[in-house]
Formats: C-alpha cells, sequence, structure tokens
C-alpha cells in the first residue's frame, strides 16, 4: 500500500485514534508516522543486484562489488525521516530523498551519505554528495547510529547522532521517491524507519 504526501483528514484522525504508531512529542502533542521498508509490505520494491533480508525485524543490505537499492512506490515532498543504522567498515551506503526518475543517482535524487572511509571525505557519512560535505564529522561503523533528516521549503537538514551535518537550501528538487543503498562490498543493517509529515 502507497501512502500520497497529502494524507487526507480521515486518514489523520484514524491515525490518532487507533493506529499503533503514534507517539508523544517532547511538548506533548500526538505524531503520527509511517514506517518504511517493512517485512512483507508492497509499498516498496527491489532494484540492482544487491541482497537485501529481514533479520528479527531489522533490514539487512549486503553487497558484493555491486549495488542495489529499496525504494518505495510512492513520492513525498516534505517530511522528517528518522531511522537507525548500522554499518560495517567497507559498505558504501547511503539514503536517497526526492528522487526523480528509476536511475537511483546522485544527479536524480539527493544522495545523504553513510560511508565513513569515502576515499574523498568531503562526501563521508552525513555529507550530501555533489553538493555539501559534512558539518561535522560523526563515526558510524560498527555501531547502532541514528539519522534524522528533515527536508522542507527546499532545504535540506540531517542529524548523526543528533549532531547536525547538513544545512542546505536548493530549489532544484521538489518531490520523489525515498530509497537505501548497499553497494560496494559489505553489509548494512537499517530498522525503525519512520516518516511524519513536516507541519508549517
Amino acid at each position: 500500500m502507497s501512502y500520497p504526501m497529502k494524507w487526507p483528514l480521515y486518514f489523520i484522525l484514524s491515525i490518532f485514534v487507533c493506529c499503533p504508531s503514534c507517539q508523544l512529542n517532547q511538548e506533548g502533542e500526538r505524531t503520527a508516522y509511517i514506517q518504511l521498508f517493512l517485512e512483507d509490505h508492497d509499498d516498496w520494491i527491489q532494484q540492482g543486484d544487491a541482497n537485501w533480508a529481514f533479520e528479527e525485524g531489522e533490514l539487512i543490505g549486503k553487497s558484493d562489488s555491486s549495488a542495489g537499492f529499496v525504494i518505495t512506490k510512492a513520492s513525498f515532498d516534505e517530511f522528517q525521516l528518522k531511522l537507525e543504522f548500522k554499518p560495517d567498515s567497507t559498505i558504501n551506503s547511503g539514503i536517497y530523498i526526492q528522487c526523480r526518475s528509476e536511475v537511483m543517482d546522485a544527479i536524480s535524487c539527493r544522495e545523504i551519505n553513510i560511508w565513513d572511509l569515502h576515499p574523498n571525505q568531503s562526501f563521508r557519512t552525513g555529507a550530501l554528495v555533489g553538493m555539501a560535505e559534512p558539518l561535522k564529522v560523526v563515526h558510524t561503523i560498527g555501531k547502532w547510529n541514528t539519522y534524522k533528516i528533515i527536508a522542507k521549503n527546499h532545504r535540506i537538514q540531517a542529524w548523526v547522532n543528533q549532531q547536525q551535518t547538513l544545512d542546505v537550501v536548493d530549489s532544484s528538487f521538489t518531490k520523489g521517491t525515498i530509497a537505501l543503498q548497499a553497494a560496494g562490498s559489505g553489509q548494512i543493517r537499517f530498522r525503525q524507519v519512520e516518516l511524519s509529515l513536516v507541519e508549517d
């Protein structure tokens, strides 16, 4: 099932009333979100040669000198995306947002990187590939980490482990799919991939 970015009012109300994917923010207000890339759901597809599998609720991407993606069927515009990730030392991974075509690259998507040991450290974890190097160096190899990404008003912000690594304004992108990457050689684990609306 795919979800349009502008959810109708009855759907929002149904989430507030009965959906388990609801939480209270720091102000005590209820916030609705949807979980992406769940096992046995048909709202996402695979592309490429990486191997994707689930283990105890974790989505694991393995690559052997190849590249692959899991991609949402729906397109999204303004949102907050939160997830947890655990990369090994060799994997080339990343989060692709607002992808405008079936081609997954830094030209048709915004690619927010996961690759501590990138040969070009301007493109390491926390960077927006081809556009902005990370504001801070955050080390993520071999442990669980958090990513928070906010896309709003043509502004992209990202935090890795609550440290802001990205703050870019670019009006050339608007709406598109969201994807997770496994490339090169290695393994990446994802869990708790949650998307919520960004209110004005």
